[in-house]
């Protein structure tokens, strides 16, 4: 019982520490990635994602080149995109920050952020930007790569630059992806991120031993 306040007590705290976040990011502007390649800069903003999947997987090639892009080295079609984007998946908060605050949960979230990462922090704040946008997404028991993007509290690039970043990341469903492009892109990487984050939920442990009465 005892674990499990403090279990509670810690993931309120946390959340407690990231209320303030949104509210701040709503204030900037809000790049949900920065195409970053070589010296040259494309920028899909939040809303630019939001008006992808409000209608279903279409593309104004026009005004959203980068995002055009993105979908075609993704390994999906935009509808697949689309639906995997929005796709819910339910959690618990507690059980998704003792994950994520936990040794492990930080590597995970160190191997996640592989070339995604705040555009001015950069790796020195990759962690806590995505684990606050995760933990803050997962407070209604409902978790989406859609939601996520929402709850980012910085900009963020996709780094592929003078052989320091690749522009590969590691998506976490192995077995799940085939090919190059599935594997490492970044929206088949946001498609799989939620499912990877739930099945890794650490859970309130069971006693094994019954428990005996004071009499």
């Amino acid at each position: 019982m005892l674990k499990r306040i403090s279990a509670g007590l810690a993931a309120g705290a946390a959340l407690s520490s990231l209320a303030v976040l949104p509210v701040q990011a709503e204030i900037n502007t809000r790049s949900t990635v920065r195409w970053n390649s070589g010296g040259a800069v494309y920028t899909t903003k939040l809303s630019d994602f939001q008006s992808f999947l409000e209608s279903g997987g279409e593309i104004d090639y026009s005004t959203n080149r980068a995002l055009a892009s993105g979908v075609n080295n993704s390994g999906w079609t935009a509808e697949e995109i689309a639906k995997g984007l929005s796709k819910q998946y339910k959690v618990n908060v507690v059980y998704v920050a003792r994950f994520l605050y936990s040794k492990k949960g930080y590597k995970f979230l160190e191997n996640q952020t592989k070339s995604y990462f705040p555009y001015w922090g950069m790796k020195k704040t990759a962690v806590q930007a995505l684990r606050s946008a995760i933990v803050l997404d997962s407070v209604d028991g409902k978790l989406s790569s859609a939601g996520i993007m929402k709850m980012l509290p910085v900009d963020m690039r996709l780094a592929d630059t003078c052989g320091t970043f690749d522009g590969a990341q590691n998506v976490c469903a192995k077995g799940k992806c085939q090919g190059d492009q599935q594997c490492t892109s970044l929206l088949s990487w946001y498609v799989f991120l939620p499912a990877c984050v739930q099945a890794n939920q650490i859970k309130d442990k069971i006693a094994t031993r019954p428990v005996r009465g004071l009499w």
